[in-house]
C-alpha cells in the first residue's frame, strides 16, 4: 500500500469499468465526510482520493467492503508515463476479443448441437461441456463482480446477470444461457470502447503537443530537447509546419497561427513580436522565436485538458437524478421477477419450469445498464464538444443549467469590445496648416508616452508617418504631455487642460460635444497660437458582439450591459452592439447588486467579463463566463465556463449546446425505458426469449452510447 499521506492518491480497481459501478463506488463513499476530491476514469479503471490519513484509510475500507481491491499507484510515474503501471489484471484478459470470439463460436456451437444433433445422453453432455466453455471464457469478469455484488447485498447489473446465467443452466437452458453471457461480454465490450472515445475525446488534444522543441543553448547554439525538460525563460525556435511545443511570447519572427486546437477558432491569427503563442497549435508559414512562459504541465492546453477532467468527474443534475432512480428500479426489477417465478404457476397456470424462464429473461431485459449509462457519455460528450471548441465549462452541472438561463449580463471592456483603444478619427482645427506635418508632430509626441490614449494615437499615426526627435518631453498628470519640436512647443492634452490654456472656442466644444455622444476619449494638439488638430480614441467593438447579441435575443435571453465606465460611452457602445439596457458607472459591489435584481427579474441569469472587477458578479451569477484570452486569473477562476478565444458568439454556442444536451440526455432515458417497457411486457404475455432480452438489453445500451456520441460532432450553428 501507498503511505497514507495528504494529498491526492491513485487507485487502480481492476473490476471497475460500468458507469453503474461508480455509483456504488461513489453511494459507499458518500458516508464517509473528510473526503476533498473523488475522480473517476473508467477509461484507465482508477480512482482519485483526496483526504487526510485516516479518511482515506476508512474509504479504502468501504471500497473493499463492497467487493473492489484498489490498487495503489504511483502518481508521478503516472504523469510522466501515462499508463506504464496499467498491467494487465485476469478480469480484462478475460474479456478480451479473441476470449470473446471463442466464446461466441462455443456458444454458437452448442446452439447447433441442440437444434441438429438428436436427443441423446452423451450429445446433452456435449452441450453442457460447450456451454461451460463459453461461460467461462465471457463470463469470468462478470461472475466475479456479481458474487461480489450478491455477497454485499447490493443487485446491480452483474448480479442480475449472474442470476439469470446461472438459472438458466440450472434449468437445462445450456445453449442460451452460454449465447446469452457470450452476447452479453461482446456488447460490454463495445460498449466500453464506445465510453472510452467520449471520455479521451479530449485527451487526445494532448497528442497535438509535440514532445521536444528546439531550445537555445547559453552560446547561442540551438539543440532539440525534451519539452518536460525545457524551462520558463527558454527560448524556442519554431520552423513553418510545426506544432507550438510550449506556451510563450514571441520575441523574433511574425507568422500567422492555427489555434482551433485551443481557442475553437476556424481562422489562423497573426503573431508577430509581443504575442501569445499556446502549445498544440500550428505555425503556419514562417519562422518564429518565443519565449517560454510555462512549463510544459502547466501549457494552457494542459490546464484546459485538466478542467474537463475535473469536469467529468463531478456528476450533472439528471446524472445524480438517473443514479437515484437507479438504485429503487433494480431492486424493484428483482422483486417483479422473483413474484413471476413464485406467483405466476398459481395464477396464469403455467409450470414452474416456463415461471422461471420468464423470471430469468426479466432479469436479462431489466438490466440498468442503459440507463446508467446514458447520462455520463452524454455529458461527457457535450463537455469535450466545448473544449474543441474553446468553451471551457468546468461541470456537467453548468453545462446543463446553461439551457436555462434567461438574462446575460455583458462587461464593456474586453467583453463586448476589444479592451485595446484606437484612434478612430482625427480632425484637423486649425486652417491653413499641413496636416501630414501635423500628424507627424502628434505622433513624435505620443509615441513617447506610456499612457494607453497616447499609444492609441502613436499608433494610429504611425501608419502615415514616422516619428522625429522631440525635446523637452514632460507628462502633466491628469493633463497630458507636452515636448518642443524645433523652437515651437507644443502640449497633447485633454479637453480640461485646453480650457486652463484659455485655447477653447465654440467650435472646439461642439466638436468635443459630438465625439463625447459617440463614446470616445478625445485628444487635442496645440501650439502657442492654439488648437491644431483633434484625436478621437475609443474602445471599439469587437466584430462578432452585435452578432452574439442577436443570436441571445433570438435565444430568448436578454442581453444588459454593465460597465464601469461612463453612461454616454457605455450608451454608445450598447446602441452599436445592439444591446437595450445598460447601466454605466458601476463598481465591483453594484454589478453585484445587479445580478442579484436580474435574477429576481428575470430568473437564471449569467455573468461574462474579464476583470477582478467582475469576479464578485462572476461568482454571484448561476453562471459565470469569463474571457479566457484577455481575463485575469481571478475572473477565470471565479467563472464556471471559460471562452478561451474572447468571442461573445461562444455564449449562444453554450446555451445551444446545452439545449441539444439535454434534449440528448431525455431521449436516451426515454430510448433505455421505453425499449425495456416494451420486452418486459413482452417477456411476461408473449415468447420473449433470453436472446431477445439480451438484445433488448445491451441493444439500449449501444443505442444511447451512440445517441450521446452524436454531441462530438456539435457544430457552432446546430
Amino acid at each position: 500500500m501507498s503511505s497514507l499521506m495528504p494529498g491526492l492518491h491513485r487507485y487502480r480497481i481492476a473490476n471497475m469499468d460500468c458507469a453503474s459501478e461508480e455509483s456504488e463506488i461513489r453511494h459507499a463513499l458518500e458516508p464517509i465526510a473528510g473526503i476533498r476530491q473523488l475522480r473517476f476514469d473508467l477509461g484507465q479503471r482508477t480512482v482519485s482520493l483526496e483526504a487526510e490519513p485516516a479518511v482515506l484509510a476508512a474509504a479504502l475500507a468501504a471500497i473493499e467492503r463492497i467487493g473492489y481491491k484498489p490498487q495503489p499507484l504511483n502518481i508521478a510515474a503516472a504523469a510522466t508515463q501515462p499508463g506504464a503501471q496499467d498491467e494487465p489484471d485476469l478480469p480484462q484478459v478475460a474479456s478480451g476479443l479473441p476470449r470473446l470470439i471463442a466464446a461466441l463460436a462455443f456458444a454458437v456451437a452448442a446452439e447447433a448441437v441442440a437444434f441438429f444433433a438428436p436427443d441423446t445422453v452423451l450429445l446433452k453432455g456435449v452441450q453442457m461441456l460447450l456451454a461451460l466453455l463459453a461461460i467461462f471464457l465471457a463470463g469470468f469478469g462478470t461472475y466475479q463482480k456479481g458474487l461480489h455484488a450478491l455477497k454485499a447485498g447490493r443487485l446491480n447489473i452483474n448480479a442480475l446477470m449472474t442470476v439469470a446465467v446461472t438459472g438458466a443452466f440450472v434449468i437445462g437452458q445450456w445453449p442460451e444461457a452460454a449465447m446469452v453471457m457470450a452476447l452479453y461480454a461482446i456488447a460490454e465490450l463495445i460498449e466500453a470502447r464506445a465510453v472510452d472515445r467520449a471520455r479521451n475525446a479530449i485527451k487526445s488534444l494532448l497528442d497535438l503537443t509535440p514532445q521536444d522543441a528546439e531550445v537555445q543553448q547559453a552560446k547561442g547554439q540551438w539543440q532539440r530537447m525534451l519539452t518536460t525538460a525545457v524551462a520558463v525563460g527558454a527560448i524556442v525556435r519554431l520552423r513553418p509546419g510545426e506544432r507550438v511545443p510550449l506556451d510563450g511570447v514571441v520575441t523574433a519572427g511574425a507568422s500567422a497561427i492555427d489555434q482551433a486546437p485551443v481557442t475553437g477558432e476556424s481562422v489562423p491569427v497573426d503573431k508577430s513580436v509581443g504575442d501569445e503563442v499556446f502549445a498544440g497549435t500550428i505555425n503556419q508559414n514562417a519562422a518564429l522565436e518565443f519565449r517560454v512562459t510555462a512549463l510544459s504541465a502547466d501549457s494552457t492546453l494542459a490546464r484546459i485538458i485538466h478542467a474537463v477532467e475535473e469536469a467529468q468527474a463531478t456528476r450533472a443534475p439528471t446524472q445524480r437524478f438517473v443514479d437515484r432512480f437507479a438504485a429503487i428500479y433494480t431492486p424493484g426489477v428483482f422483486v417483479l421477477a422473483l413474484a413471476v417465478a413464485v406467483l405466476t404457476p398459481w395464477l396464469m397456470d403455467w409450470t414452474w419450469m416456463q415461471a422461471i424462464y420468464k423470471a430469468l429473461v426479466l432479469l436479462v431485459i431489466a438490466c440498468p445498464c442503459a440507463l446508467v449509462i446514458s447520462t455520463p457519455v452524454t455529458v461527457v460528450s457535450g463537455l469535450a464538444a466545448a473544449a474543441r471548441r474553446g468553451i471551457l465549462i468546468k461541470g456537467g452541472v453548468y453545462l446543463e443549467e446553461a439551457r436555462a438561463l434567461k438574462a446575460v449580463a455583458l462587461d464593456k471592456t474586453g467583453t463586448i469590445t476589444e479592451g485595446k483603444p484606437r484612434l478612430v478619427a482625427q480632425e484637423l482645427v486649425r486652417s491653413g496648416v499641413d496636416p501630414a506635418l501635423v500628424a507627424q508632430v502628434a505622433l513624435s509626441i505620443s509615441a513617447r508616452s506610456d499612457h494607453p490614449v497616447s499609444k492609441a494615437i502613436a499608433t494610429g499615426l504611425a501608419q502615415q508617418s514616422e516619428a522625429v526627435e522631440v525635446a523637452e518631453f514632460t507628462a502633466v498628470v491628469g493633463r497630458g504631455v507636452q515636448a518642443r519640436l524645433g523652437a515651437q512647443a507644443y502640449v497633447l492634452g485633454n479637453h480640461r487642460w485646453i480650457e486652463e490654456r484659455g485655447q477653447c472656442s465654440a467650435a472646439i466644444e461642439a466638436m468635443l460635444r459630438q465625439h463625447e455622444q459617440a463614446g470616445r476619449t478625445v485628444t487635442l494638439l496645440a501650439d502657442e497660437q492654439g488648437v491644431l488638430m483633434l484625436f478621437a480614441v475609443a474602445d471599439t467593438i469587437k466584430p462578432s458582439s452585435r452578432k452574439a447579441v442577436l443570436e441571445l435575443l433570438a435565444l430568448g435571453v436578454t442581453p444588459v450591459m454593465l460597465t464601469g465606465d461612463n453612461q454616454a460611452t457605455a450608451q454608445a457602445i450598447a446602441h452599436e452592439a445592439g444591446v437595450a439596457q445598460v447601466r454605466g458607472n458601476l463598481l465591483p459591489q453594484d454589478k453585484l447588486d445587479a445580478i442579484v435584481e436580474l435574477q429576481s427579474r428575470y430568473g437564471p441569469t449569467a455573468m461574462t467579463g474579464d476583470g477582478i472587477n467582475d469576479a464578485p458578479a462572476l461568482a454571484k451569477a448561476d453562471i459565470g463566463f469569463a474571457m479566457g484570452g484577455a481575463g485575469t486569473h481571478t475572473a477565470m477562476e471565479a467563472a464556471d465556463v471559460v471562452v478561451m478565444n474572447d468571442d461573445l458568439q461562444r455564449l449562444p454556442e453554450t446555451i445551444r449546446l446545452s439545449r441539444r444536451t439535454h434534449a440528448v440526455l431525455w431521449q436516451n432515458i426515454s430510448l433505455a425505458l421505453g425499449i425495456k417497457a416494451v420486452f418486459l411486457v413482452a417477456a411476461v404475455f408473449g415468447n420473449a426469449s433470453m436472446w431477445m432480452a439480451v438484445f433488448a438489453d445491451m441493444g439500449a445500451s449501444l443505442l444511447v452510447v451512440f445517441n450521446g456520441l452524436r454531441l462530438l460532432r456539435h457544430k457552432a450553428s446546430s
